[in-house]
């Protein structure tokens, strides 16, 4: 009878240590397919929300005199940022970081004189280059926001060409 009982309290025993180490292994697994699941799930956030960079080029000006100054618009035609370049070679290029993907939209003017605004004759028309993104042209007015806007989903480069009206 006494080996019995030994042999009893032996396989309780063990029977307890094998349900203690299926529990931890089990709690493991879980824990290893939450933590997977959870890294999947940051993984795809994270490449959601990647900040993106516009390049904008903006070649053909009339000459290096000056400074270009260039406003970046959301696509709810709010203003983002307000910037301005050197101009070398008759180019001028801007790199704008941090972007979210999304519609974006800009316009820029050639300031000759950096007095930071767009001089017109006496008829209201530009003395200086200007221009929008898309290379929206102007009819008797600026170009529509629709006409202006662009997708930034990955880095993007865009090249404009400004407009110079002589008479």
């Amino acid at each position: 009878m006494g080996n019995r009982k030994a042999f009893n309290r032996y396989l309780t025993d063990r029977a307890g240590q094998l349900s203690e180490n299926y529990i931890y292994l089990k709690t493991k697994s879980i824990i290893m397919r939450t933590g997977l699941i959870l890294l999947l799930f940051s993984n795809f956030f994270i490449s959601s929300m990647a900040q993106l960079s516009l390049t904008v080029e903006i070649n053909n000006l009339s000459n290096n005199t000056g400074k270009v100054l260039l406003e970046l618009l959301d696509g709810k035609e709010q203003r983002l940022l307000a910037l301005s370049a050197k101009i070398e070679d008759n180019t001028c290029i801007f790199v704008i970081s941090d972007l979210k993907p999304g519609k974006y939209a800009f316009k820029y003017f050639h300031d000759e004189n950096v007095n930071k605004e767009l001089d017109t004759n006496w008829m209201g028309v530009p003395s200086e280059g200007f221009g929008f993104s898309n290379n929206a042209k102007i009819k008797f007015g600026p170009p529509s926001f629709s006409d202006m806007i662009f997708d930034v989903n990955e880095n993007t480069k865009v090249e404009c060409l400004p407009t110079y009206i002589n008479f």
